[in-house]
């Protein structure tokens, strides 16, 4: 317990899911939260009315904005006074298909949600971290396998999240030559049990991960607990895996 105590922190996507189970893992190890989302409104209310407002603050975001950005940043700081952890988790799975049937606009809208909203919230927390927090922080870009080995049928998804891993990789070695103690890290989950997953090929999903289950969103919230304290001080533009095996 307390092992985010004092510490505040923006979650993208962060009220359901992989996000949600993220801020609940943040709010158990005493951090406040600041979670967005861009439709799901009835769920930021009542994750904020769960974990109470002294705790957690919710507001609607389209992470490919930046004047969205420039808000939540905003009322962040208005409300408690610092950021020290971002997670860049908000995403969209797009259309799925062979390259030469998507159109450019099914391209754009996965690009513009999935990589330019992860440089939009890296920008901009980093300006926050460098005002209002001595220069110190961590950022945590939650990628995906599909940022590892390509997907055939999600060009746009595969390409955005290899897009973020080397995003992380980048924006961490421009901080550290700055000496800058700002660390920026990937996350790259596996199979998760999100209501994303279609039920219909659950089970043949399942026999393709060695460990024989998938993940639950609060394995990725344990490791982005370890990434958003100090314990993984020397963890910096590094790539996590959480896929139970699949890719070993």
């Amino acid at each position: 317990m307390d092992r985010l105590k004092d510490k505040v922190a923006i979650i993208t996507g962060g009220v359901a899911g992989i996000g949600l189970g993220i801020a609940e893992c943040y709010i158990r190890e005493g951090a406040k939260v600041v979670l967005t989302a861009n439709h799901n409104v009835e769920g930021g209310k009542k994750a904020v009315a769960e974990f109470g407002d002294e705790k957690a603050l919710f507001v609607q975001q389209d992470v490919s904005k930046e004047a969205d950005w420039e808000r939540v940043i905003k009322q962040t700081i208005d409300k408690f006074g610092k950021l020290d952890i971002l997670v860049n988790n908000a995403g969209v799975g797009g259309v799925n298909g062979p390259l030469e049937d998507l159109s450019l606009e099914d391209w754009q809208q996965v690009i513009d949600i999935n990589l330019t909203g992860n440089f939009l919230g890296e920008k901009h927390a980093i300006r926050a971290m460098k005002t209002f927090n001595h220069a110190k922080g961590s950022i945590i870009n939650i990628s995906s396998v599909a940022g590892l080995v390509g997907l055939p049928l999600s060009p746009a998804y595969s390409a955005s999240k290899g897009g973020t891993r080397l995003l992380t990789h980048a924006t961490a070695l421009s901080l550290a030559s700055e000496k800058v103690d700002i660390r920026v890290n990937a996350v790259h989950p596996g199979w998760i049990a999100t209501d994303i997953v279609p039920k219909d090929y659950e089970q043949q999903i399942v026999q393709t991960i060695p460990v024989g289950h998938m993940g639950e969103p609060q394995d990725i919230g344990e490791i982005c607990i370890y990434l958003g304290n100090d314990e993984s001080k020397f963890a910096n533009g590094a790539d996590f895996v959480i896929d139970g095996a699949q890719r070993a």
